[in-house]
């Protein structure tokens, strides 16, 4: 491996490390927003997508621009394309970020509507998971990403029960339809973040091991 193409690929690494601090910081404060009807800091959310979506651009260009100016192969061209691919990941999170902290929005007034007593563990296991993620591609970990993946079905049983306690609200209150739609939302959103999350866990596996694991987690085992 030449010379600049180690400072490339080091550099590479940073900007996506730029960018995940912002997405992980979109995702915490619009939840935040939610569960405090915070409007203010709803709309801080809302308005720092503009800089996710610059980094997307910026990252993804450098990618394009170093495939073609170095040809890379084997594990050189797996880790850009792993980049690449965990970009999308997360400006989609930070996309879903704002349209929670849009749903936070409409919830921020006086008699806000009271959040679910387990969506707080469901979005400290959603945190978890893209921190989880995040470090496995920095320490190029396939067992820290076998776990974020396997994390998902407890995200998953969380959302399950949460949406189950909305439905059961607007079927009690009418009148509360709104609100818990709004809600019902949000907590979908996260569910899709974890989503994100494990998307990224199963490209650190391919640059690892060079394997494809989407669509087949129940042969993912510790090893």
């Amino acid at each position: 491996m030449s010379k600049h193409l180690v400072r490339d690929l080091d550099n590479l690494q940073k900007q996506i490390l730029v960018m995940a601090g912002f997405v992980e910081e979109a995702i915490y404060k619009s939840i935040q927003s939610l569960q405090e009807h915070d409007k203010a800091l709803a709309q801080e959310v809302i308005a720092g997508d503009n800089k996710v979506d610059e980094l997307d651009n910026a990252v993804t260009e450098e990618c394009l621009k170093m495939m073609a100016l170095h040809q890379p192969v084997a594990k050189d061209l797996r880790r850009i394309a792993t980049v690449f691919m965990i970009t999308t990941d997360l400006e989609r999170m930070g996309d879903l970020a704002a349209d929670i902290a849009e749903r936070a929005v409409t919830l921020a007034h006086p008699l806000g509507i009271n959040i679910p007593d387990k969506l707080p563990r469901m979005t400290d296991l959603t945190t978890s998971m893209v921190r989880q993620s995040l470090d496995s591609f920095v320490n190029m970990d396939g067992k820290q990403a076998r776990r974020v993946i396997r994390l998902d079905d407890e995200v998953d049983r969380y959302n399950d029960e949460i949406i189950d306690q909305l439905m059961a609200r607007m079927k009690s209150s009418p009148d509360a339809i709104e609100p818990n739609l709004s809600l019902f939302s949000a907590v979908r959103h996260l569910e899709r973040i974890a989503d994100h999350a494990t998307n990224i866990a199963e490209d650190v596996l391919y640059l690892v091991d060079g394997e494809i694991v989407r669509h087949r987690h129940e042969e993912i085992s510790d090893d």
